[in-house]
């Protein structure tokens, strides 16, 4: 009397979808079961431990963004004069922070600002900016009404590399008390005081401390430096001084 050969058990080492083909070749004898598991095993690890990588550049270059640390914007900060003035730590001291950090940079507010008011109805026209728009406040502490706005500019002036990008973020201690730094990025050669935009979004007032940090800012060094810069095109707020409206 014929008996059926017992199948041993087998771990198989694939995807569901694999255990259904290996599955349907039990049949076979052991050393073809045992071929078709290595050569499973084998699409297995072709199709999910591919790394994903990035299209080939023709030109055979690496394309690249990278954030720059520490000590590298200490190094263009004593070689370059990229900020000036430059703080080598973080200052604390009862004091919101400021100086240099890990990845970044936190700048200072300088005690200057001009604070929106609607007391003479003025409309707010990028186009044709109406000085009547905004009070100014000079002093080591700023109040921001409940749901307004102000413009202020860093302690700092910058230098941009001409392979480099800025971006700014505000800070935490700020940013728990529902106030916004707004700044859009600092581009390759631009230099200047930065002009900052904080927002009040709460419905109290709201203080800003003159000569202490208020945003942070991340440096990324590009892979090549590009064709037309900031200051090739002339950019209209080049070399800006003081607290800067909106120009055309």
């Amino acid at each position: 009397m014929l008996t059926a050969e017992k199948v041993p058990s087998v771990r198989l080492e694939c995807q569901p979808q694999e255990a259904s083909i290996i599955m349907g070749f039990r049949g076979f004898d052991r050393p073809s079961r045992s071929r078709l598991s290595c050569a499973n095993r084998g699409i297995r690890n072709s199709v999910y431990n591919t790394s994903v990588r990035a299209p080939a550049n023709p030109l055979g270059e690496q394309q690249s963004m990278s954030i720059k640390s520490d000590k590298w914007i200490r190094r263009m900060c004593e070689e370059q004069q990229m900020i000036e003035p430059f703080e080598t730590g973080q200052v604390r001291d009862g004091k919101i922070s400021y100086g240099i950090s890990s990845y970044g940079y936190d700048i200072r507010v300088s005690p200057e600002f001009k604070v929106f008011t609607n007391v003479h109805n003025t409309v707010v026209d990028p186009k044709h900016f109406d000085d009547r728009s905004f009070v100014d406040i000079v002093g080591p502490e700023c109040i921001i009404p409940p749901n307004s706005f102000a413009l202020a500019r860093t302690e700092e002036y910058f230098r941009i590399p001409r392979d480099v990008l800025v971006l700014c973020v505000g800070k935490s201690t700020y940013a728990r008390c529902g106030l916004i730094v707004n700044v859009t990025p600092l581009e390759p050669t631009w230099e200047g005081y930065l002009t900052l935009e904080i927002s009040n979004t709460t419905p109290l007032p709201a203080k800003v401390y003159g000569g202490e940090g208020i945003a942070q800012l991340l440096f990324f060094q590009g892979d090549e430096a590009p064709e037309i810069a900031y200051a090739d095109r002339k950019g209209k707020y080049m070399n800006q001084v003081g607290v800067t409206l909106p120009k055309m």
